[in-house]
């Protein structure tokens, strides 16, 4: 393959180029980026894209605008159990974890705003995470009644331990940057207006070393990951399609579309 992947048919996912580093950024601006059917598509193919172009040798991955992501768009799980709409798919879950993992290419997340649910689990997943003083980081499925499944269950406890993980998937109570910075959540919090030269400086660094020893660096780091997320990864995507099910999955959605407190029954 030569020359760079044609990524304008993304239209969840902006790309833009300097140098040799490649940025995506999501982009559903108008619901904090939330993550809809057509981002989760792209999400399942974006990171083979990635690996695939030829001009880049470091990628940033962000949010357009003031968010990096406010997760799962509810109304988009709404359809899918009202109107008989395709809810998040399985499949595509899976490829997300897995091509983002396999991306041998360091990977920056670059965060300001909510990074939250799968937003949360993509940007932690990342090799290095920057996030901007008015960051947040939550995986809240249990709020809407559902299963941490797309590698919540995987990537929390490997950052900050099991018992920390535990307490914040059980709760889907949020991590301001500064107390995600003391856990180890992520790697550095910067003034929000110093966010954009950090990551700047921290990928032209990456993309005028060595490359190809960071490159198998990161993949020689990341195999142990990788294994962690085929032993976990279709039991927690299992039980999170199980509880797309439940009542006290619809119930949340319905309670947070109407503004309202869920009564959760557990059913």
């Amino acid at each position: 393959m030569t020359g760079s992947v044609d990524f304008g048919r993304y239209k969840r996912i902006k790309a833009s180029r300097q140098g040799r580093v490649l940025t995506l950024a999501l982009s559903n601006p108008a619901l904090m980026n939330a993550v809809d059917g057509e981002m989760h598509r792209e999400l399942s193919s974006i990171f083979l894209d990635a690996a695939d172009d030829r001009q880049s040798d470091v990628i940033v991955l962000t949010g357009e605008g003031a968010a990096f992501s406010a997760g799962g768009d509810l109304n988009w799980m709404k359809r899918s159990f009202e109107a008989g709409d395709k809810g998040p798919d399985a499949a595509e879950a899976k490829r997300i974890v897995f091509s983002l993992l396999d991306l041998e290419k360091p990977i920056i997340a670059k965060v300001r705003g909510p990074a939250v649910g799968l937003g949360a689990t993509i940007a932690l997943m990342c090799d290095v995470i920057f996030a901007s003083d008015n960051a947040r980081f939550a995986d809240p499925h249990v709020r809407a009644g559902i299963v941490a499944g797309d590698g919540g269950a995987i990537i929390w406890p490997q950052l900050v331990g099991y018992a920390r993980a535990k307490e914040y998937l059980m709760t889907g109570d949020p991590v301001p940057a500064a107390e995600a910075e003391r856990i180890g959540l992520v790697n550095h919090v910067v003034p929000d207006d110093a966010l954009d030269a950090r990551v700047d400086a921290f990928a032209a660094k990456l993309a005028a070393g060595a490359t190809q020893a960071i490159k198998y660096s990161k993949v020689a780091v990341n195999i142990g990951l990788k294994q962690l997320a085929h032993t976990i990864l279709d039991t927690s995507i299992g039980y999170e399609m199980l509880t797309f099910t439940t009542e006290d999955h619809k119930e949340a959605v319905n309670a947070f579309l109407e503004k309202r407190k869920p009564a959760f029954t557990g059913k």
